[in-house]
């Protein structure tokens, strides 16, 4: 069975491959962007058909999208935390995309049961949404 680091880093690793990453999670996993709400965005997904819909639409509005310098700060058996870095373009706009994450996942019998991930807004509405910051 695998970790929580071990599926923490499977899920970032294959960024990209929906195929791949919806094997990692339990059947009723979730998903959370908390930090989405202050855009009025959704924030959570759950259930399998739910989050491969979700993964699969990942490489279509952001085409390149990969994430680098992965550090683990915690690292149970059930429960990892770490940062990440990601680049992508924007396809909408052709804007490059450049962002940091921190992310929680919680592993139960060897899968995914929630991953919890927090980015920095402002990239978010300066280069999606087009709001000027000034």
């Amino acid at each position: 069975m695998k970790t929580a680091k071990e599926l923490l880093l499977d899920y970032l690793e294959n960024i990209g491959n929906p195929d791949f990453q919806i094997e990692l999670f339990a059947d009723d996993a979730v998903f959370e962007l908390p930090y989405l709400a202050s855009l009025g965005i959704s924030t959570r997904w759950e259930g399998r058909e739910t989050l491969y819909n979700f993964l699969s639409n990942l490489p279509k509005t952001f085409p390149g999208f990969k994430f680098k310098n992965i550090q683990i700060h915690i690292d149970t058996p059930d429960q990892a935390f770490g940062e990440y870095e990601a680049t992508a373009t924007i396809a909408s706009n052709g804007k490059e995309y450049a962002q940091h994450y921190m992310g929680r996942v919680v592993a139960e019998n060897g899968k995914i049961k929630l991953i919890r991930e927090a980015l920095n807004m402002v990239p978010v509405i300066r280069d999606i949404r087009g709001i000027s910051l000034n």
